[in-house]
């Protein structure tokens, strides 16, 4: 990941204090720290781990819904569906951007999970969940959480939104001809052949035959395609 996203993950991690597994924070608005429920209790620093992981924002942001209890205390839970790049994302958790209460009253939250050590053939995407509680009069009008490429905000409390469809998987890219943004569709070949570039996730990495590769920095974000001479796809990785 870059030296900035780091540094963002390591702050917010800073404001994030829930080290056990379902375990929940209270909520004080008076010193500014959030409560915190994690889908599995993981810690959120981006420093690889032991099997060479890594904590990173997951891909997507897939819904955001502000769930609020009937019976007192009242307390409102922030629900979260999110869309990891690859099977093998663990113990997904919400954290916060900012410590105290934000001037326009948006808790500012990041998406993040444990990514696969290694890179992984591009095989589907894969569903993730986390929840966040906030305790009886929290001081936030709505909800914004942030994904890799993505952010989906809910305005009204309780409330619920959607994200955007999502972009191809490529589970089914390899052997199918690549067409670049722009570049006229080759003849004789029918749409279920093609896969073009706009149907693709925003970060995505084209190696052929003939090009050199600048950078070898690991990002599970990242789709890398590998294409032949004849521009059909021989392999598909996030890695």
């Amino acid at each position: 990941m870059s030296t900035s996203l780091k540094a963002l993950l390591i702050t917010a991690a800073l404001v994030s204090t829930a080290p056990a597994q379902n375990s929940e924070q209270r909520t004080d608005s008076g010193n500014g720290q959030y409560g915190a429920q994690t889908a599995g209790g993981a810690a959120s620093s981006p420093t690889e781990t032991e099997d060479h992981s890594i904590s990173a924002p997951v891909l997507r942001i897939k819904s955001v819904e502000i769930i609020r209890s009937t019976h007192p205390p009242i307390i409102d839970i922030i629900r979260v569906r999110g869309v990891a790049s690859s099977p093998g994302w663990e113990e997904a958790e919400l954290v916060p951007l900012s410590r105290g209460i934000p001037a326009d009253g948006m808790l500012e939250l990041i998406m993040v999970a444990r990514a696969p050590g290694e890179a992984a053939d591009a095989k589907g995407f894969e569903d993730v969940e986390a929840i966040f509680p906030l305790e009886t009069n929290h001081p936030f009008k709505g909800v914004n959480v942030h994904s890799a490429s993505d952010s989906v905000s809910v305005t009204q409390l309780p409330g619920y939104a959607e994200g955007r469809v999502l972009a191809e998987d490529c589970s089914k890219c390899v052997g199918k001809t690549f067409v670049a943004k722009g570049a006229a569709t080759p003849t004789g070949k029918s749409a279920s052949e093609l896969i073009r570039e706009e149907q693709l996730p925003a970060a995505v990495r084209v190696v052929r035959p003939s090009e050199g590769i600048p950078s070898a920095d690991s990002n599970p974000n990242r789709l890398t395609l590998i294409v032949n001479r004849e521009g059909k796809i021989t392999a598909a990785v996030w890695d």
